[in-house]
């Protein structure tokens, strides 16, 4: 699974959700302005979090080829640590995505 499809995935999720209320839009406005102020903007966080570690999986990729075409300047240690550090950093994104799946649902199911 690449992280392209898990990013579609939370910005189809964030695409379907129903039009809120003018007074829910005024206060996510005002929230967002005020995260934009203090210079956190989620998205773009998010985003360059996935980059990190689709640019992880690559490296490792990277390094088994070169040790497959037995490149004498790439060892088995780096290319077993990379392959570590990329599934890691995988799993986390999964996880990070799952959990912003289950609050979304949480958050669609409140009463109104």
């Amino acid at each position: 699974m690449e992280i392209g499809s898990i990013n579609a995935q939370i910005a189809a999720a964030v695409a379907g959700a129903p039009a809120a209320s003018p007074a829910a839009s005024a206060l996510a406005g005002e929230a967002s302005a005020k995260a934009a102020g203090k210079g956190f903007d989620f998205a773009s966080s998010l985003d360059a979090a996935l980059k990190a570690v689709s640019n992880s999986q690559a490296q490792s990729d990277e390094l088994q080829r070169q040790f497959a075409l037995q490149n004498p300047n790439v060892g088995l240690e780096d290319t077993v640590v990379a392959m570590s550090k990329a599934s890691i950093s995988f799993a986390a994104a999964v996880q990070v995505r799952n959990r912003l799946v289950q609050a979304y649902d949480q958050i669609m199911n409140m009463p109104v």
